[in-house]
């Protein structure tokens, strides 16, 4: 399977020496023959928006988007009705957005958890860098089948789709994360 926006980008079991991306799930939010862009869903912070924006009252989590411009704030969603100037990126999955509408909608308590999700930074590649990378082992695709990737139990994402690839995977999804426990 080829990569593509909407599509999740599963971090091989070869690449679990990269901090960055060890047993990292990625949505693709962008994907040219220039340039590649996602979000690591399954990278929960120690932040909520209200500890990064306190003008905000909400304490829905933080989690970071990858290693580039991890000081900036972006979120992904499933809400395009309430915030204009969102971007689709498929399956009725939106990013980014109108802030000043986000904020009221927060600060109103409009929103769930399980409507959006909140990241600090992002996961990008150059021009072939991503198809570089997936040559080398480091990634594979899958598809975003998940009924809500906002609500799903972000410890169980890796393991869940390296069992659907089924073969030699099922060996690693069991693995513990750390080696040197066992």
């Amino acid at each position: 399977m080829k990569p593509n926006k909407g599509k999740l980008l599963i971090a091989e079991p070869a690449i679990l020496n990269d901090s960055s991306f060890n047993r990292a799930i990625i949505l693709l939010t962008e994907h040219t023959p220039n340039n590649s862009v996602g979000f690591i869903l399954n990278r929960p912070l120690e932040y909520t928006i209200n500890d990064l924006l306190p003008d905000i009252n909400c304490n829905f989590p933080v989690y970071q988007g990858g290693p580039v411009e991890q000081d900036n704030l972006y979120f992904v969603h499933k809400i395009p009705e309430l915030l204009p100037e969102s971007v689709e990126v498929a399956n009725g999955i939106y990013w980014g957005g109108n802030f000043e509408s986000l904020k009221e909608l927060l600060n109103t308590e409009v929103l769930n958890s399980s409507d959006i999700r909140f990241f600090l930074g992002y996961s990008g590649w150059g021009k072939e860098q991503l198809n570089n990378e997936m040559n080398q082992n480091s990634w594979f695709v899958g598809e975003n089948d998940f009924e809500n990737i906002f609500s799903m139990d972000y410890e169980s994402l890796w393991k869940n789709k390296l069992l659907q690839k089924g073969g030699n995977y099922k060996l690693w999804a069991n693995a513990p994360s750390d080696f040197n426990l066992n």
